[in-house]
C-alpha cells in the first residue's frame, strides 16, 4: 500500500490518519513526524502508526508526504527537508495543507522540479464531513493525483481546480466557509434566547436545523435557490424573514466578506515570499 508520512501532528493531520485507517489503509503505512512527543504518543496509542522525532527519517520510502505544519514555520520545515527529497528514489508527491504557502514557495525551499499538491481542507475533516481543494504542479502524475483524492477523501471530497489562484477561492468558500455558518448558528441561537427560548432548546433547534437543510440540500435533485422558494411560502413567516434579510443586503454582505477573505489569502502568500 501507499506509504504516507506526515510532517506535523496537529488536528488535521490527526483526523486524515483517522480517516485513512477508517478506510482500511494499513497503519503500519503511515508515520507522522513532530518534535512534540506527547502529541505522537497519543497517536501511537489511538492508530499504531509508526512515529518519529526526526523528519528526514520519517521520509525515506514514502510515497506521500503531507506538510500539515503551521504557515510561520513552514520554510525551515522544508529546507530541512530538501536533502533527503534530493535523495529519495521514490519522488513522492508533496501535498501541502498549510494557508498562504504557494507552490513557487515550496519549489524554493523543497527543491525543483518536485511533484507538488497544494491543497485547502477544511475544519470539519476533524469529522469526516471536509471539503478540500486541490492545485497540482506539472510534475505530479495522475497516479499521484490519485494518491491524493484517496488521502483527502478519507475524510470527505476533493476537487481540483485548474489554476493556483483558485485555491484563494477555495477558501473564500470552503476553507474558511465552516466560520460563516458558525457564525450564523450564533446569531440564530442568540435570537432565539431573546425570544425566550432556553439557550438548550435554541441551540438544539439551530443546529439540527443546519444540519437538515445541508443533507436536503445535497440529497435534494434540485437547486438550493429552489428549494429556498419551496419553503418561502407566499405571505407566510419564511417569506417576511428573508424579506428582511435581502432588504439588509446579506447577498452583498457574503460577496463581500468572501471576497475580502480572497484577498487575505492572497496577501498571505506575498507575506511568506
Amino acid at each position: 500500500m501507499t506509504a504516507i508520512t506526515f510532517i506535523g501532528s496537529g488536528n488535521m493531520a490527526t483526523s486524515i490518519i483517522g480517516g485513512l485507517i477508517a478506510q482500511g489503509h494499513e497503519a503500519n503505512n503511515i508515520t507522522a513526524c513532530d518534535p512534540n512527543t506527547t502529541s505522537l504518543d497519543l497517536l501511537n496509542e489511538k492508530f499504531s502508526i509508526a512515529t518519529t522525532t526526526n523528519n528526514l527519517s520519517g521520509c525515506i520510502g514514502a510515497d506521500v508526504i503531507v506538510l500539515a505544519v503551521k504557515p510561520q514555520i513552514m520554510k525551515s520545515v522544508a529546507e530541512d527537508l530538501r536533502p533527503a527529497l534530493a535523495e529519495n528514489p521514490r519522488r513522492p508527491v508533496i501535498i501541502s495543507i498549510a494557508a498562504g504557502i504557494e507552490v513557487n514557495h515550496l519549489n524554493q525551499w523543497l527543491g525543483d522540479e518536485l511533484a507538488i499538491v497544494r491543497c485547502m481542507p477544511n475544519t470539519p475533516a476533524l469529522v469526516q464531513q471536509g471539503a478540500a481543494g486541490l492545485y497540482a504542479n506539472e510534475y505530479v502524475s495522475i497516479a499521484q493525483k490519485s494518491m491524493t483524492e484517496e488521502l483527502l477523501q478519507a475524510v470527505g471530497i476533493a476537487t481540483w481546480v485548474d489554476s493556483e489562484e483558485l485555491i484563494d477561492s477555495v477558501t473564500a468558500v470552503s476553507g474558511s466557509g465552516p466560520a460563516y455558518f458558525f457564525l450564523l448558528m450564533e446569531s440564530m441561537i442568540e435570537a432565539g434566547m431573546q425570544q425566550g427560548l432556553s439557550l438548550e432548546k435554541a441551540r438544539q433547534l439551530t443546529l439540527q436545523t443546519a444540519a437538515g437543510a445541508a443533507k436536503l440540500a445535497q440529497e435534494s435533485d434540485v437547486e438550493v435557490d429552489e428549494l429556498r422558494r419551496r419553503v418561502t411560502s407566499p405571505g407566510g413567516t419564511t417569506e417576511q424573514a428573508i424579506l428582511s434579510f435581502e432588504k439588509a443586503g446579506f447577498r452583498q454582505i457574503v460577496s463581500d466578506a468572501m471576497v475580502a477573505c480572497t484577498e487575505r489569502s492572497r496577501a498571505m502568500a506575498s507575506e511568506f515570499s
